[in-house]
């Protein structure tokens, strides 16, 4: 078995009149991220990572917003046909690790049910996954409160030579 590793990393915009959805979990705020999708930032890391790791391109190559199929998705249905395709591909999730960078609101009474949520969604147990939340001490346009930012690294196992 060969480890391959993958780095993603998504960000939307706020603006009211939204939900939040981070992991699949809908946090309590008076605005929400814009996008394509449910613009989940922190399960379109999670995704670009695993499909990095195996060299597969990028969640907008399938699941573009062109397509109207994917207008409003679920960024945790999208998760699990990106693990399945891993899967398909002779690879297996071996650990995710993220953080969602926010000035607001408060995420980490939130981490848990997202850890559980992401790990559902990649058919692993939730000790293989992490979820972090980090401000930026109002830096930048999260630190500014215009958006929200994720990254996620993953590990995958493949088979030798694929």
């Amino acid at each position: 078995m060969t480890l391959r590793i993958g780095i993603g990393y998504d960000a939307h915009r706020l603006e009211a009149g939204s939900s939040l959805i981070l992991g699949g979990v809908r946090v309590p705020h008076d605005r929400g991220l814009v996008g394509h999708s449910d613009a989940d930032v922190l399960a379109h890391a999670v995704a670009d990572a695993l499909l990095g790791a195996l060299g597969l391109g990028d969640l907008g190559s399938r699941f573009p917003s062109s397509d109207e199929r994917w207008k409003g998705a679920d960024s945790l249905d999208l998760l699990r046909r990106v693990a399945a395709e891993v899967g398909e591909h002779g690879g297996r999730v071996t650990c995710v690790d993220s953080v969602i960078v926010a000035q607001q609101p408060r995420l980490s009474p939130h981490a848990e049910a997202m850890r559980r949520n992401l790990a559902g969604a990649l058919g692993v147990e939730p000790g293989l996954v992490g979820v972090k939340s980090k401000t930026t001490d109002r830096l930048g346009f999260e630190g500014r409160a215009e958006g929200i930012s994720a990254q996620a690294v993953a590990l995958v196992e493949v088979a030798e030579g694929r």
